[in-house]
């Protein structure tokens, strides 16, 4: 049961309401008004009262009889004697009680339960959870291939994000993604993202040993995702495909790639930069062909560049002869504007 417990606490869902210490705030704000107010009418009405020993009542008085009154303690040493006192009492003084007790009773249920609360969510949540993704590591590699995945349409329902950093996941939760706290390397803490039913893992750490050993553990507990990896040495790369993953990306090799283009060409540069910033200007899509572009005879798109036509797992460059006849279980490598109408994968 304890180790169930700690398991629970380790998984944080977005928040859609307020918290249960925000509402307790809230309700003790609107109890001491209550208070308060009571406090004011009898202060004004202070004639129709009177204490025990019969003296006039002060507003200390009034807060002091607004208290006992509301809170059901009632001293009976501040009275109401006059029938106007009375007919506030009764009209004002008596839903004000009500209501005290309904914010205590609330909050009391509130507190208790909000642990059962967070159990039901989480139930709901594993139970709707499938085809998703899940992030391992929310730096900026991570964030990036998420703003990657939302700016192609994914629901941020569907991703998962994984970190030991409590602040991070705290991060993402703000973000709008469930977190889970925890090495990713962890085969409990896959199995808690759901790794079994997940479309695909992408892995993201700071270390490339970490990347290892989390591709290693999430390609043991699902054959069937695509694992995309981050490596910052390219002589790991290896390493990480020997593991299991389907796609390592060079993330130090890329980026001096690209600074090396860009000491002779910054507008190639460019244009690389807008295909990886998903949902704008030019995006590259992988799609299957259409009826008219499958055959010998079939005709290239009009409103997409091909780049390269994927066959039984090989990439065919444009410029091949076996590009030019396209078959029905290719998958075709097109440029498009972002803008434009794009056949479902």
């Amino acid at each position: 049961m304890a180790e169930g417990r700690s398991s629970a606490q380790r998984i944080r869902l977005p928040r859609t309401e307020p918290g249960p210490f925000r509402l307790l705030a809230t309700r003790f704000a609107v109890a001491s008004g209550t208070i308060l107010f009571i406090a004011v009418v009898a202060y004004v009405g202070r004639a129709g009262y009177t204490d025990a020993a019969g003296d006039g009542v002060s507003f200390l008085d009034a807060l002091y009889y607004a208290s006992v009154s509301v809170t059901t303690t009632g001293y009976g040493d501040i009275t109401p004697v006059s029938d106007g006192a009375r007919l506030v009492t009764t009209l004002v003084v008596t839903p004000a009680r009500v209501l005290f007790l309904v914010l205590l009773v609330g909050t009391t249920v509130e507190i208790l339960t909000e642990r059962s609360r967070h159990m039901i969510r989480l139930r709901r949540w594993s139970r709707r959870l499938h085809d998703h993704i899940i992030i391992c590591g929310y730096g900026t590699k991570g964030r990036s291939a998420i703003d990657a995945l939302t700016g192609k349409g994914l629901d941020p329902k569907q991703i998962v994000v994984i970190d030991e950093r409590s602040d991070v996941i705290d991060r993402a939760n703000a973000d709008g993604f469930a977190g889970i706290i925890g090495s990713a390397a962890s085969a409990g803490v896959l199995h808690q993202a759901e790794v079994e039913h997940a479309s695909a893992v992408v892995v993201a750490p700071d270390r490339d040993d970490t990347s290892v050993l989390v591709t290693l553990t999430a390609r043991e507990l699902n054959r069937r995702a695509t694992i995309v990896s981050a490596v910052r040495e390219a002589e790991n790369v290896h390493l990480l495909r020997e593991s299991g993953a389907d796609s390592v990306i060079t993330s130090s090799g890329a980026a001096g790639r690209l600074l090396g283009i860009a000491t002779h060409s910054p507008t190639t540069v460019r244009v690389l930069e807008d295909l990886l910033d998903a949902g704008s200007g030019l995006d590259i899509v992988e799609r299957p062909p259409r009826a008219e572009e499958i055959g010998a005879e079939g005709t290239r798109p009009r409103d997409q560049l091909l780049v390269a036509v994927i066959r039984d797992d090989e990439v065919i460059g444009f410029d091949d002869e076996r590009a030019g006849q396209i078959e029905a279980d290719d998958r075709l490598l097109c440029l498009c504007a972002t803008t434009e109408t794009r056949t479902p994968a």
